[in-house]
């Protein structure tokens, strides 16, 4: 990779994707425009079912990250195209890199593009928006062995009551849907973007929101470990000149394990893949020391660190076995990122960018080998990235073979079948519960 990192909130950060569509409202109403507005839509979860999904712990588990990021035009949402374009979305202008297979939605969840198959027919895509797609997710998730997502939450994406109100419409999706396949989810803050001073005033603020309004750690459905609600935050300690402080996210993570009302929680961070002798991607002081030493999970973010099995096997040992070996000694829980491969074209030359490297899929042996041989070296939990990723062409769930034609090319399953990085991560579940036993 040119950069040597490919992080998950970039798109966010170097597009802004808006549109000024005028469409109906989507079955929730129109967007608030208020903030008075956007709170009093947020509720508890409620249903008769008040089991609590999982067992309490992230140990045994494979979690999916869910973007959940993609409007469309006529969603309701009135953003137009985000994360499949900009102001348009049609050939030649696009920025993902693989096209979801949709033969399996209804007509009410199929939002038609200028795209056009070999045959001349119209390409349709999803939206995160419509509760009923991410229902269908989540009942993939369910069918093929993963446990559940964490819902990636922008911190930049909660700042306007518009924003915010579309944030909660897709977390009432996920909890929803979440429940009704006994899929466990988790709130991942995503620090991307943020300016100085925001990580107080708006992700502090904003979990606040979460715990008053929606009661979320005490939804049935939502993950905890070591028995207390589990809460991400993606982001700390990246030497990509962030303008977030460190100080700043030391701050919260004091303040999401400690406060009487609103702490209590298990804390996991998504950090450099270099966090642990703070060198490559990584900042280093003692400010992040003291960060780190208050996880109870460490995720390292891999994606862009290895291209193929050799490589991954070079990572393995050179880094992530010194990382398990330093997590076990401190008490802290490991969860590597395994991802399938890499492909981010059609983004980069929308942005005027050259084109980046692929990492080649490998017909599923890539992301199979990442999976079993993390299993060999007794890690307990796995984080995939991603579930729905397909502008940054991660993405496992069930993408076509045969994508539309014309000025933006795709990247296909190698003629797999759409869903053989559902069963792939369901396999690799599935060892990894039979281990962890």
């Amino acid at each position: 990779m040119n950069s040597g990192i490919i992080l998950p909130g970039l798109v966010a950060v170097i597009a802004p994707f808006l549109s000024l569509a005028q469409e109906l409202p989507s079955s929730r109403g129109q967007v608030a425009t208020t903030w008075d507005e956007a709170y009093s839509r947020m509720a508890p979860y409620k249903d008769d079912q008040t089991v609590t999904i999982g067992d309490g712990t992230l140990e045994g588990k494979i979690i999916c990250g869910y973007q959940g990021w993609f409007h469309a035009e006529g969603d309701g949402s009135g953003r137009g195209w985000v994360h499949y374009g900009g102001g348009e979305f049609k050939p030649g202008s696009c920025t993902v890199d693989y096209w979801p297979d949709m033969t399996e939605m209804d007509p009410d969840e199929c939002y038609p593009t200028e795209f056009r198959y070999k045959d001349g027919s119209v390409a349709s895509v999803f939206s995160s928006y419509n509760a009923k797609t991410v229902n269908r997710h989540f009942k993939w998730m369910a069918e093929y062995g993963i446990d559940g997502a964490f819902l990636q939450r922008f911190g930049s994406d909660v700042r306007t009551p518009q924003g915010f109100d579309r944030c909660n419409a897709i977390l009432d999706n996920v909890r929803n849907a979440a429940n009704q396949h006994k899929r466990t989810w988790a709130v991942m803050y995503d620090l991307s973007g943020l300016k100085a001073g925001e990580v107080e005033s708006v992700v502090r603020a904003d979990w606040k929101c979460l715990v008053d309004s929606m009661a979320v750690t005490k939804d049935p459905a939502y993950q905890r470990h070591a028995g207390k609600p589990l809460v991400i935050v993606w982001g700390i300690g990246f030497n990509d000149k962030r303008q977030y402080t460190l100080a700043e996210c030391r701050k919260l993570v004091e303040f999401l394990k400690n406060d009487p009302v609103y702490g209590g929680n298990s804390l996991m961070l998504g950090v450099p893949y270099g966090w642990c002798t703070q060198t490559q991607d990584s900042v280093a002081g003692p400010d992040m020391d003291a960060i780190i030493r208050q996880a109870d999970v460490i995720s390292p973010w891999s994606v862009g660190r290895y291209s193929n099995i050799e490589t991954f096997r070079q990572r393995l040992n050179a880094t992530v076995r010194p990382d398990i070996r330093w997590c076990r000694q401190n008490h802290v829980s490991y969860m590597p990122v395994i991802f399938p491969g890499f492909r981010w074209d059609n983004l980069r030359k929308y942005n005027n960018l050259p084109p980046t490297n692929h990492i080649s899929r490998d017909k599923g042996a890539f992301f199979a080998a990442q999976g079993d041989e993390l299993i060999e070296a007794r890690v307990k939990m796995i984080y995939i990235a991603m579930f729905d990723e397909i502008d940054e062409g991660t993405a496992i769930f069930k993408c076509t073979n045969n994508p539309p034609e014309g000025e933006s090319s795709f990247g296909t399953l190698e003629g797999l079948p759409s869903d053989h990085y559902l069963k792939l991560a369901g396999a690799i579940g599935k060892k990894l519960k039979e281990t962890n036993k």
